[in-house]
């Protein structure tokens, strides 16, 4: 029998209504959005389940809001007495995932990542920075195109999401300039990304001192399920090392391809992504497409996730 692991989208994945159904179908999961209102002050179930696009895509409501919805998604999961071999969350997952393991209660968790919402979004004036996702070169094109275009401005990559996918940030210029270069050298596609900051990238670096300041207050337990770090792709060793890598992973480069790979590499052959979309599911399959993915994010994905996990589909 293989090994499974829970995985957790980041920013961008968010859409109105997410996590609604399972929520109407299990207390347990209602109850999260409640505690999620509670610990922030204001009702972000209306706001997910009720609200208008530009309020949620406002970075200090999507972060809690997606870690809401993904942590709503779990619940059903843990019901049933499914509990994974490891965790990871793409750059704001890596929340859920901690949640999972135990490493900061929810409430912890959900009032970080409003604050972390903001801090990355007041580091760097809007319009100042850029992402752009390029597809269809490997990473070392890309950290060379990277190169290359400092002299127009700050960049560097910012996400190794799966072969031939790389997202890059930085100055707006240099962003500019990185797409052009890669149209250039053959990329498929070279496209700006709809965000409204640099996320990944050297530019975010006060966020994280503010974030190192946020998260003195914040209490780490015993991870009960191992966590795979976005800035090592590897298994965080310690709990000793739990903050100082999340505020790293602000302005560091998000090794998604390398968490995919450790986890494969212990015997993981079965992936669960947990929350709002698909996204993370789709680099799975790049990766290596002889690995299983599922997803949870309403009934009908849970129903046959639950039914494969529990051997019946």
């Amino acid at each position: 029998m293989g090994k499974t692991a829970f995985i957790f989208p980041g920013q961008g994945a968010q859409y109105i209504g997410m996590g609604k159904e399972i929520a109407e179908l299990f207390p347990s999961a209602a109850d999260i959005f409640r505690r999620a209102g509670d610990a922030l002050g204001f009702d972000i179930r209306e706001m997910i389940f009720n609200g208008d696009e530009e309020t949620l895509s406002i970075t200090e409501n999507t972060q809690p809001a997606i870690l809401t919805a993904s942590i709503a998604c779990l619940m059903p999961l843990l019901e049933a007495g499914i509990k994974p071999d490891y965790t990871a969350g793409l750059s704001l997952g890596e929340y859920a995932a901690h949640v999972l393991s135990g490493t900061f209660s929810f409430e912890d968790a959900v009032r970080l990542v409003r604050k972390r919402g903001k801090f990355m979004q007041d580091a760097v004036p809007v319009g100042l920075g850029a992402m752009a996702a390029i597809i269809g070169l490997d990473r070392e094109e890309v950290i060379e195109i990277c190169e290359e275009a400092q002299n127009t401005g700050i960049i560097g990559p910012a996400n190794f999401n799966c072969p031939g996918q790389v997202v890059v940030a930085g100055e707006t210029a240099a962003v500019n300039e990185a797409v052009r270069l890669a149209t250039e050298k053959g990329a498929k596609r070279a496209v700006l990304l709809n965000v409204s900051a640099p996320f990944h990238c050297i530019m975010l670096e006060p966020a994280g001192e503010q974030l190192r300041e946020a998260l003195k207050d914040i209490e780490v337990h015993p991870m009960t399920v191992p966590v795979v770090s976005n800035v090592t792709g590897k298994v965080i060793p310690s709990e000793d090392q739990v903050k100082e890598l999340l505020v790293q992973q602000v302005s560091k480069s998000v090794l998604w391809e390398d968490c995919i790979r450790t986890m494969a590499e212990a015997g993981v052959d079965t992936f669960v992504e947990i929350g709002p979309g698909k996204v993370l599911g789709g680099f799975v399959k790049k990766i290596d497409k002889e690995l299983r993915t599922f997803n949870v994010e309403d009934k009908a994905s849970l129903d046959k996730t639950l039914g494969a996990l529990k051997g019946v589909a």
